[in-house]
């Protein structure tokens, strides 16, 4: 339909609206609007479509828009896009803005102190602080701390350090002790038995790096004095009663003694492993006590003689050869002294291959010097007591 109602209603109010000024804009302003041309009929569906055919809304001329300015360039690198279109402006066009200066770079951070330079022995070169002190450089954040063993494994060389001379010596002098008075009788025996069995408790619990692990310590010397009571009460006949029952009881205890802990399963677990096998070790040390004075003479003193051996600077398999010919030749020796005569050979064997298995638990995973003066000394004479008791029973 025709939109004349439209434009006689607006006519008067506002000017139409030409999106594209140019010079048909003034003479439009200058001259009176002229009748409409009478157009040809148009179909059915374009006399129902409103049509716009009023005024412009621009009143003002609008000055030509200029050439653009080709003073600016794009920077190379970049894809220069053409100017936009303007559309009825007002004002003269905004300049383009001027391209932001680039970032200077900070000056690089210089310490006020330089450590000296240092001349590594036996070149010409010279070391950096981190080849000369052997520490690695300095981080924020932190290195998480590497053991001993691991670092053994990383360069390639074994996790093992034994005891030494020095622990050897005081279980040499422990077993002695131990030979000379079992002859004597059982009351003077129990002294260095009691010693023995002190130091096996405290000396696994290092060994496991639980220090300082006073309760465990006290329950499994406890445990091994309870055993030293029942098998002096009950008599050797009845040794193999006490010792178990004793062990048995104390594994128990532990037990409900860990289920009251607060601290977390893995935690807790640890503990009674550990708590149970130090009873364990100082408890099966009254085998000693249990068995004959014969075999305890033999056994102890074979046990001091392989271990000195053990310690000798020698190959691995050559020092263990030579510790066990020395722990048989010691039985045979002290076997001469006693009963069991040349069986004092296979009891001296015995005791020394427990003894050496011992030591070898005793040297795992570089352990500290303190584990060494106890478990080092300790674990040798405590692993024999099974072995002089049964062999003692069978050969006597």
């Amino acid at each position: 339909m025709s939109d004349q109602p439209y434009e006689g209603r607006y006519e008067g109010q506002y000017e139409g609206y030409d999106p594209y000024p140019g010079p048909q804009q003034q003479q439009r302003q200058g001259q009176p609007q002229q009748p409409q041309q009478q157009q040809p009929p148009q179909p059915e569906w374009q006399q129902h479509t409103q049509q716009w055919e009023g005024q412009t809304w621009e009143t003002q001329v609008q000055p030509s828009m200029p050439a653009a300015d080709t003073t600016y360039l794009p920077p190379q690198g970049y894809q220069a896009y053409p100017e936009p279109q303007t559309y009825g402006t007002v004002g003269q066009p905004q300049p383009l803005p001027q391209e932001a200066p680039a970032p200077t770079r900070a000056p690089e951070w210089t310490p006020a102190y330089q450590p000296p330079v240092q001349q590594a022995p036996g070149t010409g070169s010279a070391a950096t602080p981190d080849t000369a002190s052997g520490y690695g450089p300095p981080t924020v954040t932190g290195n998480a701390r590497v053991t001993d063993a691991q670092r053994a494994r990383a360069e390639g060389r074994s996790p093992i350090i034994e005891p030494g001379i020095q622990p050897a010596a005081l279980t040499a002098v422990l077993g002695l002790l131990l030979s000379g008075t079992a002859a004597i009788g059982q009351y003077a025996h129990v002294v260095p038995l009691v010693l023995l069995q002190a130091v096996t408790a405290a000396g696994w619990f290092r060994l496991n790096g639980m220090w300082p692990a006073r309760q465990g310590i006290a329950l499994a010397f406890l445990g091994a004095v309870t055993a030293d009571v029942a098998l002096l009460a009950a008599g050797r006949e009845n040794a193999p009663a006490a010792i178990l029952g004793t062990l048995g009881v104390w594994v128990l205890l532990t037990l409900v003694l860990q289920l009251r802990s607060h601290a977390d399963p893995d935690t807790r677990m640890y503990g009674l492993m550990a708590t149970v096998t130090s009873a364990a070790l100082a408890i099966i040390a009254t085998g000693h006590l249990a068995a004959e004075p014969d075999a305890v003479t033999v056994g102890a003193a074979a046990v001091a003689v392989a271990i000195l051996a053990r310690a000798l600077p020698l190959p691995t398999a050559a020092s263990v050869v030579v510790a066990l010919l020395a722990a048989a030749g010691a039985g045979i020796a002290v076997g001469g002294m006693t009963d069991l005569g040349s069986k004092g050979a296979f009891l001296g064997l015995g005791a020394g291959v427990c003894a050496l298995i011992g030591h070898r638990v005793a040297s795992y995973d570089y352990p500290s010097r303190f584990v060494h003066f106890t478990a080092g000394v300790a674990l040798p004479l405590a692993a024999a007591a099974p072995a002089v008791y049964l062999l003692g029973r069978a050969l006597g």
